[in-house]
């Protein structure tokens, strides 16, 4: 389920006045890809169902403390990314190298040659440029929900994303 802006923006409103129905379809519209964002943190499908199925609860009990509808993307992706490092830490593993085992891997299965060198080159890169390039690219998010999520300021996220491109084309020019 795809939503454009306003509906989301009107989806989150009615969440917040308590309409089921609404929360539903924010749901349904954000649920698979925020589980594609916590298993590339983690590469655990456990964690990462767990991970997302405590931060929509998280997100159900506070969302009446959203300012802005807006932010509600941003503010998912960053309730999951908490819950993952939560999640970790609960099973002993050390947080930071969640971010050392992420993949920037979608996870679809289709034999695209293209996209699998993609994720080879993509694979090749610090941690930090592979999940900010899969944030960018692979989860559509803007670079304002992106700083939200990663908790920078955005002249950090469009440095940060400069230079992961950078690296990606010296990788592409290298072959």
């Amino acid at each position: 389920m795809s939503l454009d802006r306003a509906q989301e923006d009107l989806l989150v409103i009615s969440a917040q006045l308590g309409d089921e129905r609404a929360f539903e379809g924010l749901f349904k519209a954000h649920n698979a890809a925020l589980l594609g964002f916590a298993f590339r943190l983690c590469k655990d499908q456990t964690l990462a169902a767990d991970a997302v199925q405590e931060a929509w609860l998280n997100l159900s009990r506070n969302m009446r403390q959203l300012k802005d509808p807006r932010g509600f993307r941003a503010w998912a992706y960053k309730t999951v990314r908490w819950r993952v490092v939560d999640g970790a830490r609960r099973r002993n593993l050390n947080a930071t190298s969640l971010e050392m085992l992420a993949d920037i891997s979608d996870g679809s299965s289709e034999p695209d040659a293209t996209s699998d060198q993609i994720a080879g080159k993509m694979a090749t890169l610090d941690p930090a440029d592979r999940q900010l390039l899969a944030l960018f690219y692979l989860d559509e998010l803007k670079l304002v929900e992106i700083a939200g999520v990663l908790e920078v300021p955005l002249g950090t996220v469009k440095s940060r994303l400069n230079r992961a491109r950078a690296r990606l084309r010296q990788q592409n020019n290298g072959d």
